[in-house]
């Protein structure tokens, strides 16, 4: 084949695609967009409306719905032109082939004037929102709201759940917070730290103490933290020491281990030295005395028969001796040892503004109010004995019943029955006013107490927690039986309090 004939059919094909082009419509200034009324292709709308589309008419416009749009869109031809000099466009025939003469043409629209470049055409790709835009007919919005509305849903009924957990967590915090927390070794420790110790502490041990009075002797001086730890270190460790009476130095904040050491030091112990406590009685304090100093119990009892020896115009010396620390000399006997507790008491009663005649009278309720109230409490307890005398009622005080049954030191806060009923000159619930005599040994405070009542209108009062000494003070009878109750509930908590 020679050179020319490989060129002609080349430059036919040049010629014909130089024709393509020059054919090709006019650019617009339209920015081609997407037609989002058409259905996607390949989508089951489009299916649908093509399947109805080729039965319900034979060509676009046939239903007279102008607004339908051409199922075969085409491009404008160079015969724009016939249209563009006012002429009707004519459809252009379409055969199926080359050699199909006779065959019948089917008539297919042209777009005829310029305005049909305003049209929007169909446009390949688009951009990333046409990417992710639904493309199927059954999408709807509907399912998402409800979708939305049920997370809703639940994560409110997870809030309310959890809600309720919290509140039901703060519940038996609150309730059961002190047990839970003893139980499971929480909480602040009730023993001291090694090495916190610091200080003087006198701690007076009785004839016949055992672990437990003893663990509240070291408590009330200083020494222990709490007022069981002492005890629960014995019972832990399995030690059962033997406590003799005196009057021990130790320190504060020393721990349980520390305070027994101490204890069994003799080193530790005073010589000659005895005390008296606060709301103790002659009977539970001579004892102690004689033991410590090596004297008769006899000669201590002898001592204390005439007040008048002393000074002291009463029928008793109950309450005169004042409770506090005391050293002798070796040589000391029990009537000078005597003397001097009363002497301490007249100190007491000076420093307070008591009048010599009065003395007896304020020594009494300052009694009263060393058994019946703790510090905190004790002027309010003075105001109460003092509207009850104001208005004649009785004073209906169970240290009164105790004292004169002689059961004051059984450990029991309540009184029996038959200290209630027992027709004596102490019993408040039965004798008018005061009792015959003091009832204990009164400190500072309480005899202060007794001279300076607090304002206030209470004529009961009850302590509801023994642990804390918690007292409630009422003005009237109903007041005062809600109060017993809570006291009641306390002891049915805690069986083992000695209510």
């Amino acid at each position: 084949m020679s050179e020319r004939d490989n060129e002609t059919p080349r430059h036919d094909a040049d010629s014909r695609l130089g024709e393509l082009f020059e054919n090709l419509p006019e650019p617009t200034t339209q920015i081609p967009t997407v037609d989002n009324s058409a259905p996607a292709p390949g989508s089951r709308r489009a299916a649908r409306e093509a399947a109805s589309g080729d039965a319900a008419a034979p060509s676009n416009g046939a239903s007279g719905d102008p607004l339908q749009p051409s199922p075969v869109p085409v491009r404008a031809s160079a015969d724009e032109a016939v249209a563009a000099n006012g002429e009707s466009p004519s459809p252009i025939p379409v055969r199926d082939s080359a050699d199909a003469a006779d065959t019948p043409t089917r008539a297919v629209p042209v777009v005829a004037s310029p305005a049909a470049a305003a049209a929007p055409e169909p446009v390949i790709g688009g951009g990333l929102d046409d990417l992710f835009a639904p493309h199927d007919d059954h999408v709807d919005a509907k399912p998402k709201k409800k979708r939305r509305k049920g997370c809703l849903i639940a994560l409110i009924i997870v809030l309310a759940i959890v809600g309720g957990l919290a509140g039901a967590g703060v519940w038996v915090a609150n309730t059961y917070g002190d047990r839970i927390s003893e139980a499971m070794g929480w909480g602040a420790p009730k023993d001291w730290e090694a090495g916190q110790a610091t200080g003087e502490a006198l701690v007076t041990i009785k004839e016949g103490d055992t672990g437990g009075p003893v663990s509240i002797a070291l408590h009330e001086a200083g020494v222990t933290k709490t007022e069981d730890v002492f005890y629960d270190y014995l019972v832990d460790e399995g030690i059962n020491p033997t406590f003799y009476p005196g009057v021990y130095r130790l320190q504060q904040k020393m721990t349980a281990e520390a305070a027994l050491a101490a204890l069994e030091d003799e080193a530790n112990k005073l010589e000659n030295t005895v005390s008296v406590g606060e709301g103790a009685t002659i009977v539970s304090s001579l004892p102690a005395m004689a033991e410590t100093l090596g004297l008769p119990l006899a000669d201590f009892e002898a001592a204390v028969k005439d007040p008048s020896q002393y000074g002291v115009d009463a029928r008793s010396l109950e309450g005169w001796l004042f409770p506090a620390v005391y050293t002798f000399d070796p040589e000391v006997t029990p009537t000078q040892v005597i003397q001097r507790m009363v002497d301490r008491t007249r100190q007491a009663l000076d420093e307070a503004g008591v009048p010599p005649e009065d003395a007896q009278r304020v020594l009494t309720i300052a009694s009263i109010i060393q058994r019946e109230g703790r510090l905190d409490d004790f002027a309010k307890v003075s105001r109460v004995i003092q509207n009850r005398l104001d208005i004649d009622m009785l004073l209906q005080m169970d240290s009164t019943a105790q004292y004169g049954y002689g059961s004051l030191h059984e450990g029991v806060v309540s009184s029996s029955k038959e200290a209630l009923e027992s027709d004596n000159e102490w019993n408040t619930y039965k004798r008018q006013g005061l009792p015959a005599t003091p009832i204990s040994s009164a400190s500072d405070a309480a005899i202060d107490a007794a001279m300076h009542p607090v304002d206030g209108p209470w004529l009961y009062f009850v302590t509801i927690n023994l642990d804390t000494g918690e007292t409630q003070f009422s003005e009237t009878m109903s007041e005062h039986e809600q109060g017993i109750e809570k006291w009641r509930a306390w002891c049915r908590d805690n069986p083992d309090a000695g209510c």
